[in-house]
């Protein structure tokens, strides 16, 4: 079975989804960074795409989700990640896995629960009163007696 770090298999998300090998789109091109000669002639940076849209197995909140929150990253709909840090094109392939697994799994996320709201506590309140009445002090005394 492939893993996360098999840079031809699938690519696993979370537990329940799985982006098929088929729906990876690989390019490949001349990076810009760290290699030296090799540079020149070798095809390290690696730009993977997918269109998270039209995944299998997704719900149609996850749908919604993620083009909620990946909307400003799509283009025509399809996602893609860049990866050029490494001088090897195995590192870049798998770099660029990961990083797309973490992009999909944020924005697969659940919100977060609403914020509750609360009084503030009568310790906290006298608290921001006294701290007020001494700076009051505090510049009464600056003042001059002319």
């Amino acid at each position: 079975m492939a893993g996360a770090d098999d840079p031809s298999g699938d690519l696993p998300v979370t537990g329940s989804l799985v982006v098929p090998a088929a729906a990876l789109n690989w390019r490949f091109s001349r990076s810009s960074g760290p290699g030296g000669q090799g540079v020149n002639t070798a095809d390290s940076r690696v730009e993977l795409s997918v269109a998270p849209l039209e995944m299998p197995g997704l719900s149609e909140a996850q749908q919604q989700r993620l083009a909620e929150r990946l909307g400003t990253r799509l283009v025509d709909g399809v996602l893609t990640i860049a990866a050029s840090e490494y001088r090897q094109q195995l590192r870049n392939r798998q770099a660029a896995r990961e990083r797309l697994a973490a992009v999909l799994r944020a924005a697969l996320a659940p919100p977060p629960r609403a914020r509750r709201r609360t009084k503030p506590t009568r310790g906290s309140q006298e608290r921001r009163i006294e701290a007020k009445k001494q700076r009051g002090q505090l510049k009464k005394q600056r003042r001059s007696w002319d």
